[in-house]
């Protein structure tokens, strides 16, 4: 018994935050957040993360020909999910009406839709469930330090979700390979979001994102790199047999670099992060939904997913495509109109980390 991906879909709030928004908040420019990141617009949301979850969940099962009463686990990827208690599982469960599946969180911060493909796969091939709705969803603008230039200009929100059913020998994940070394987390964290320290002691600069740059950069194109490999080579496949390979859209440059230590030509390595930023768990969800939507996988395909993330965690997964590239059925499911605009939702975060800096 294997898994394989049978729906798949997308929320992605409507509201735009573009380069040049940016540069009325912090001393940036869209030419120097274009050269390094490859971003130039990313979305805001004006609901919550399990909102939009709820959003991509119903059309991904739309898109697998299933119903709310099909699913029978719910997997949610965050790392900036509604609440800690209860889960944000239990409240996309609710808005959903998933009656029938247990639900729980799973956070590996940016490689956390990798980690969940294996575990929801895997509870297929156990045998403890038949029908997986997986949703990496994040509303990361909450954690957005915006005095901070070189984290600010990178993160957006959205979400995207695939269903995962029993399939035959060789269709779906072929191999996948997880990792994580958590003596490097202070790379890429955020202070205070959690219970260590002081209960009303943590000032601003302790609630966003801090990041070390270029040590996350290093370690990301290495471990990319050799968890692909690591993932190639445990589904009995060579780097050639790869028909598109779907990373993590956390820099264009990582993508890159990786795609250059690889050996991968770049038309075969899909690239959205132009118009979403890094959405964490939810970028490779996202990207395989466009990626199909845009004809870029055939049934059959080989798809490689690689991820690398706060923890710091680094995740790989071969799936073999199977018949249908297209969806059953469209779900009408959407989010409720904004009701403010991208700047008016940025407010809060500006009044509590400040003021454009110098």
């Amino acid at each position: 018994m294997n898994a394989e991906i049978t729906g798949w879909g997308k929320c992605m709030p409507p509201n735009v935050l573009t380069n040049s928004d940016l540069e009325q908040i912090v001393d940036t420019s869209d030419d120097w957040i274009t050269t390094r990141t490859g971003i130039k617009e990313r979305r805001i949301s004006h609901v919550e993360a399990s909102d939009l979850a709820a959003v991509a969940g119903q059309r991904a099962l739309a898109a697998a020909g299933k119903s709310v009463d099909d699913v029978d686990l719910l997997l949610v990827a965050t790392c900036s999910g509604d609440t800690i208690i209860p889960s944000t599982a239990s409240r996309v469960q609710d808005k959903m009406g998933l009656t029938n599946a247990a639900a729980m969180d799973l956070n590996a911060a940016c490689s956390g839709f990798v980690y969940g493909l294996v575990t929801g796969a895997n509870m297929i091939r156990g045998g403890t469930n038949k029908t997986v709705l997986l949703i990496g969803t994040e509303k990361l603008h909450y954690l957005m330090n915006t005095t901070d230039r070189t984290t600010c200009v990178l993160f957006g929100d959205g979400a995207g979700a695939v269903v995962l059913e029993p399939s035959e020998e060789g269709i779906g994940l072929l191999g996948s390979d997880l990792g994580m070394d958590g003596s490097a987390g202070k790379y890429l964290h955020v202070p205070a979001d959690g219970t260590q320290g002081e209960i009303g002691r943590r000032a601003p600069e302790q609630c966003g994102i801090a990041m070390d740059g270029q040590e996350v950069f290093r370690r990301a194109v290495t471990m990319m790199a050799e968890s692909s490999l690591l993932a190639i080579q445990k589904s009995g496949l060579d780097l050639e047999d790869v028909d598109i390979l779907i990373p993590h859209q956390a820099n264009v440059r990582i993508i890159d670099a990786t795609a250059r230590r690889l050996g991968v030509d770049s038309a075969r390595v899909f690239v959205n992060i132009q118009s979403y930023g890094n959405t964490s768990a939810a970028t490779i969800p996202v990207a395989l939904t466009e990626a199909l939507e845009q004809g870029q996988i055939e049934p059959g395909s080989i798809v490689a997913f690689t991820a690398f993330g706060g923890g710091l965690s680094w995740g790989s997964a071969i799936v073999r495509w199977g018949e249908r590239v297209t969806p059953i059925a469209t779900s009408d499911a959407e989010l409720p109109p904004a009701d403010k605009t991208t700047m008016e939702i940025l407010q809060s975060n500006l009044d509590f980390f400040g003021e454009k800096s110098a």
